[in-house]
């Protein structure tokens, strides 16, 4: 009679589903964690003598056996936020050809949240860290630096150039949208933002600096909400706006789920886009080429900076030197609403 499993846990084990396969445990192995060289068929018959037998990996184990995690983790404030999801599914088509694990953890647009969660995962001693812009507790930045682990920080550039860094210039972004807004003649321009976090806030102030050096900035113009970002809400604030400011005559959205929610208020009031009111968003998400009028904004390299970012980090860890700040840019994508 075959014994299936291991003497302590009853488990089907890498070696007999190595056995099966007729591969070796190291092929077998590698096979399992997606490494691109490992032939298709190989990984065919590896996969399925895995699911034949009912084999899970242990990644404590293999990380015991090699003596080095093969984790990543990656920490960002939102998985309900489609430019997150984007990113992440370029993180891990980066990183899982190398045979490692994403790790992600959401802490909710909460520094505090997201020391909680690197010091539970920093006591598993990751290969690297992947984190969403600067704004971190004093405790993060010390956890940072003692734990030694690799860390490329996404979406913001270190204006202090000292960290690794893959994103672009949210206040240049911002500053843009100004200045497309004034030179299309318009003057009357507010600035409509949510989910108050520290890129929407640079966001703001390259918008603002460019109005004031224009001589028309108006901080009354400025309709700022903690709550999540969403179409609702961008109605909601756009019509709060024109109520008590009809002379209004552009509005610039920190996102684009909230002018598309102004674009819709708009039709239902009979506001009409652009000839009284021109409306421009941010990261360009799915839908806002198909708003009528069709949607200007900003578009973000969300995928490209996931990409990169993981890339840096793995030249990171194999000891290699690296540029340490990548600055995608953005773009300004022209459309009817301006």
């Amino acid at each position: 009679m075959t014994r299936i499993g291991s003497r302590s846990t009853g488990r089907p084990t890498l070696n007999e589903v190595a056995r099966l396969a007729a591969v070796s445990p190291i092929t077998a192995s590698r096979a399992l964690r997606g490494i691109a060289t490992v032939a298709p068929e190989l990984v065919e018959k590896v996969r399925a003598a895995a699911q034949n037998l009912g084999y899970v990996a242990n990644p404590a184990a293999r990380a015991l056996a090699s003596s080095q995690s093969q984790t990543v983790v990656v920490l960002v404030p939102s998985l309900t936020n489609q430019l997150f999801i984007e990113t992440l599914e370029a993180i891990q088509g980066v990183l899982r050809t190398r045979g490692l694990e994403v790790v992600i953890g959401n802490y909710h647009y909460s520094p505090v949240e997201e020391e909680n969660l690197l010091r539970t995962y920093l006591a598993n001693r990751p290969r690297g860290l992947l984190l969403t812009g600067f704004d971190h507790t004093p405790a993060v930045r010390q956890l940072l630096a003692a734990s030694g682990v690799p860390c490329v920080h996404m979406m913001e550039l270190d204006p202090a150039r000292g960290a690794y860094c893959v994103g672009f210039s949210q206040e240049q972004a911002g500053a843009e949208a100004a200045r497309h807004l004034l030179g299309r003649g318009r003057r009357r321009l507010a600035y409509i933002a949510a989910q108050l976090d520290p890129r929407v806030l640079q966001r703001g102030e390259g918008f603002r600096r460019v109005l004031r050096e224009a001589g028309l900035h108006d901080p009354a113009l400025e309709v700022m909400s903690p709550l999540p970002s969403s179409i609702g809400l961008g109605g909601e604030l756009f019509a709060q706006l024109m109520e008590t400011h009809p002379d209004v005559d552009a509005v610039f959205f920190c996102n684009d789920d909230l002018a598309q929610g102004a674009t819709l208020e708009a039709l239902r009031r009979g506001i009409a886009i652009p000839e009284r009111v021109a409306l421009i968003g941010f990261n360009d998400l799915p839908g806002s080429a198909h708003m009528v009028p069709r949607l200007t904004s900003i578009r973000t390299p969300r995928e490209a900076v996931g990409q990169r970012a993981a890339q840096l980090l793995l030249g990171l860890m194999e000891g290699v030197a690296q540029v340490p700040q990548v600055d995608l840019g953005f773009e300004l994508v022209m459309r009817e609403s301006t």
